[in-house]
């Protein structure tokens, strides 16, 4: 399958589930051949079902108007009282989609932007209850995190200048609506074309990736001011535009030679020592911060996309790199792990380039979430068909789910709900949020 993985990442969905392939003696991993949907929305392997709870412009929010379009990053949170979910689900919305975010009073940040959150609660059986609004008037809301207190950041991936600026990290509140009033950018992060983001639970320093091009993006670190630690709901919001600092990844060797690129790394278990450059200007006053770098100043990656916090680290994703934007190699996608401890990146997984087969070959993975089964899931964003793929920790890749949409488009979102039962999956357009049941499994 072309795909490797190495590390501390256990296996994700379990040692006794059926495979797909299992060829040669070859070991059996997986659920087993997709069962193709009746529907001709979502295949999944046999003994799991879905049930959609939400579709742009087709189910309503509660404030009036039909769901927004083009659903991207989400993160789940336990509903009040134990029952069920609490869904943030971003909005990648730029500017002639069919269903913008409507602009409630009072959750605006710049009335000329469709962008925003959504706010979905579903019970335990991951139905759905309502929908409202939590964040509008924002750009591109495409990936983001979740943090240690409770909240989700959503991440703008965007430099454009509307009626504001965009381009920042927002905080969202999946309990208090209160909360959410009169949004605030939280610039101490930085102004540039956002993709995910995490925070370290135990230092509060924040990782960020960058998905940018000419030149390519950058992987960010913010740490707070030693005075606003422990950061919890609010601190973000209450931090000066100025606070703490924002730096730049630079990789090297073990032997000490620099990497300007990470897309030469091709074997699992490449490591490399990091170190952290100051961003000269964050808030890209007049030059993007990425390109305010020289050569050998930082480290570049092309399509830096999904992050999600586990095994003590974050996980982050490269979805795809090319000789025709700059890179220096050529693959179908990488994930990346930081120690913060050991102050390394890890290349845990990697796609190797194969152009003539992108149905059956994984390729253009873009979110992450890591399972509470172990491992990591990933959303598809490549050529071909689209599917959900599920990693172990032998490099062993699995297709979960695959997109039977006739529009084809990308995975977005995938995360598990607390009690482990959900995973919540989206397909970006026409737009479907997806609760997934089925029989998961630990690995023995």
């Amino acid at each position: 399958m072309g795909i490797a993985l190495a590390g501390n990442a256990s296996g994700l969905f379990g040692a006794e589930a059926s495979a797909k392939g299992g060829r040669g003696g070859r070991r059996r991993v997986g659920y087993g051949p997709l069962v193709d949907d009746p529907a001709g929305v979502l295949s999944l392997p046999k003994g799991f079902e879905y049930s959609i709870v939400a579709q742009s412009g087709v189910t309503m929010l509660e404030s009036g108007g039909p769901t927004p379009s083009d659903p991207d990053g989400t993160a789940s949170f336990v509903r009040r009282g134990g029952n069920g979910s609490v869904l943030v689900n971003n909005h990648e919305i730029s500017g002639g989609e069919d269903h913008p975010v409507p602009a409630i009073p009072g959750f605006v940040y710049d009335a000329q932007a469709g962008g925003g959150t959504t706010n979905i609660e579903v019970d335990r059986q991951g139905k759905r209850v309502r929908e409202y609004v939590s964040l509008a008037g924002t750009e591109n809301n495409c990936a983001g995190g979740r943090t240690p207190w409770e909240t989700w950041l959503t991440c703008e991936e965007s430099e454009a200048i509307r009626g504001k600026r965009h381009g920042y990290v927002f905080e969202v509140d999946p309990y208090r609506q209160n909360a959410n009033r009169n949004p605030k950018p939280i610039k101490a992060l930085g102004r540039y074309s956002h993709e995910a983001v995490v925070v370290d639970p135990d230092s509060g320093k924040i990782y960020l990736t960058e998905d940018a091009s000419n030149p390519n993006g950058l992987v960010y670190r913010f740490t707070p001011p030693r005075s606003e630690l422990p950061l919890g709901r609010g601190s973000l919001r209450a931090l000066a535009d100025d606070a703490g600092r924002l730096q730049a990844m630079k990789a090297f060797t073990r032997r000490g030679a620099f990497v300007p690129d990470l897309s030469v790394a091709t074997r699992p278990g490449t490591t490399y020592r990091v170190e952290w450059v100051k961003v000269p200007d964050r808030d890209a006053t007049t030059v993007s911060t990425r390109k305010q770098f020289g050569l050998g100043e930082v480290t570049r990656s092309r399509k830096l996309e999904g992050m999600w916090w586990g095994d003590g680290g974050a996980y982050f994703v490269a979805s795809f790199a090319r000789s025709t934007d700059g890179s220096a190699a050529q693959h179908d996608g990488q994930v990346w792990f930081i120690d913060p401890e050991a102050g390394t990146i890890e290349l845990k997984l990697h796609f190797a380039y194969t152009p003539s087969d992108q149905d059956n070959d994984p390729d253009g993975p873009d979110n992450i979430t890591v399972s509470p089964y172990g491992g990591v899931i990933l959303a598809e964003d490549g050529d071909g068909v689209q599917h959900l793929v599920g990693a172990t920790d032998r490099g062993e890749p699995f297709f979960f789910a695959r997109n039977d949409d006739k529009e084809n488009s990308e995975f977005t979102g995938p995360n598990f709900s607390r009690d482990k039962k959900i995973l919540f999956a989206n397909i970006q357009s026409p737009g479907y949020v997806f609760a997934i049941r089925g029989p998961f499994l630990k690995q023995r």
